[in-house]
């Protein structure tokens, strides 16, 4: 999850303690280790913020006081902080720290004055406004969900807004006036919802996120300095009784999830199949037009390369870097006593690719963290082209892949036919293999790029996608970039510059 937030572009996770006390420290505390150990491998990971209650209720004096005794005050992660106006942001009611609560409600663990005074000047406070409707209700206020269109939150004095949200779903309908119900109730805005159209009737429109680019357009239009998305992975649906939700018309209340269309998570689905990442694609690339994108080191000059002498790489350029440390082998309890998930297939940690290229030959290095294992293991260190650009064309867009049969004296190419997982021999390549470095030396004809300017994609892949899942390469092994994404290589590469 680190890495995915992070290629997303995701600059902050907001953690949800907006049920009674609870602040999930177990959790959090995992989280912030696991994070802190990504940073340090080169992972830029989001950083993190606490939403309490929806007031200045005493849960949320609770919650507020344990957080920074145990958190903050220690200066436990602080890297991992995420300040607003030069300090940590916190979404909850400062006046819970101002409130005269009754002598009945107070207990001996209550911050005294002193304290709640330190953490008054502590945090940036910004309360939630749990309404999808109303739109703020004081300056201070952000919000985290509502209908199309949205609220600016925040607004400053050039006018412009602080925040923003985008929501996937919202569990609201014209019955409740666009107002909070439960998901199960008839006519609530789906994934398939958009205020324009109404509810798609497409049985299969959930993967499509309409609703999602509905509310993205809102964001683009009032252009705030933060887009609040709601939400990654909740993916629990609490039964609740009916009589505590109106308008429900069913037995019980299934409240912020109930199927595929009524839910909000991006999460990847496996039972979505090679649909599994639509919405975290679509969170990426709304992102990316609203951040922009920053400038691709520009591609050096043609150059024929000695297969075994690797010091010919040190001036190719651009370098392609993939994250260090993610090929550690997992193993977690799932839902229920007996189901639990154990994944060994992490194996070649690869960490630096290049490109080079002259008349006759394109060149491919790759570098992994430490030697690499031998060849002849399953899906060993496989090469993926997408020679064309061209998603229509290839499996997954991927015309050629070099290894997919495991190396002997020469490395195998094949091309992909029929446009599915379908490959045929389309010729062999040399290869030199040392320690922790694999080299390639393809003919250009092999890839049908002869005499052309090259511009291509591809991704180095190790110990996964052995039966045409896509979805492989976030699971298994290591992939070079993650999941679906890919590098690019142009002879005339450019890139945008970052808006924000």
């Amino acid at each position: 999850h680190a890495q995915m937030l992070a290629n997303a572009g995701i600059d902050v996770v907001f953690f949800d303690c907006t049920n009674g006390t609870l602040t999930y420290k177990d959790a959090y505390t995992k989280l912030l280790k696991v994070w802190e150990q990504a940073r340090r491998d080169g992972v830029k990971t989001p950083q993190i913020v606490f939403i309490l209650n929806f007031g200045a209720t005493k849960a949320s004096l609770t919650e507020i006081t344990e957080l920074y005794n145990e958190l903050y005050k220690p200066g436990l992660y602080k890297d991992l902080w995420f300040m607003w106006n030069g300090k940590p942001l916190i979404m909850a009611y400062p006046n819970v720290l101002t409130r005269k609560f009754k002598p009945s409600d107070i207990s001996p663990s209550d911050p005294d004055e002193r304290l709640k005074n330190e953490m008054l000047d502590f945090f940036t406070f910004r309360p939630g406004q749990p309404d999808y409707v109303n739109g703020p209700s004081r300056n201070d206020q952000w919000g985290w969900l509502e209908d199309y269109p949205q609220h600016g939150y925040g607004m400053k004095n050039d006018g412009g807004f602080e925040e923003v949200t985008v929501g996937v779903s919202q569990n609201a309908s014209d019955n409740s006036k666009g107002h909070c119900c439960a998901f199960n109730q008839p006519g609530s805005y789906g994934r398939s919802y958009t205020k324009a159209k109404g509810q798609s009737n497409d049985t299969a429109a959930y993967y499509y996120g309409y609703n999602f680019q509905e509310q993205w357009s809102r964001a683009f239009e009032l252009n705030p300095d933060l887009v609040f998305v709601t939400g990654w992975n909740e993916w629990v649906a609490s039964k609740q009784n009916t009589k505590d939700w109106p308008n429900t018309y069913a037995p019980y209340s299934f409240v912020d999830e109930y199927n595929w269309e009524k839910s909000r998570d991006i999460e990847p689905v496996k039972s979505w199949g090679d649909k599994g990442d639509a919405y975290y694609m679509q969170l990426v690339s709304n992102v990316r037009e609203f951040k922009g994108m920053r400038v691709q080191e520009k591609t050096s000059g043609k150059k024929t390369i000695r297969i075994n002498n690797p010091g010919d790489w040190a001036d190719v350029k651009p370098e392609y870097r993939d994250y260090k440390g993610d090929v550690m082998h997992r193993g977690s309890k799932g839902q229920g006593d007996s189901l639990y998930y154990i994944n060994n297939t992490g194996r070649n940690d690869i960490v630096l690719s290049k490109v080079a290229r002259d008349n006759n030959y394109v060149y491919f290095y790759v570098k992994t963290a430490d030697k690499l294992t031998p060849k002849n293991g399953p899906q060993w260190m496989q090469l993926w082209i997408d020679s064309d650009r061209d998603k229509s064309t290839g499996w997954q867009g991927y015309d050629y892949v070099i290894n997919r049969v495991n190396p002997g004296d020469s490395a195998v190419i094949e091309k992909n036919t029929g446009n599915s997982w379908n490959w045929e021999k389309a010729g062999s390549a040399e290869y030199f293999l040392s320690g922790n470095v694999l080299v390639l030396k393809i003919k250009r004809a092999l890839l049908n790029i002869n005499g052309k300017e090259l511009n291509f994609e591809f991704k180095w892949s190790d110990n996964n996608v052995s039966s045409g899942n896509i979805m492989d390469f976030y699971v298994d092994g290591d992939a070079a970039p993650d999941g679906r994404f890919n590098y690019v290589y142009s002879e005339s590469a450019a890139g945008s510059k970052s808006k924000k």
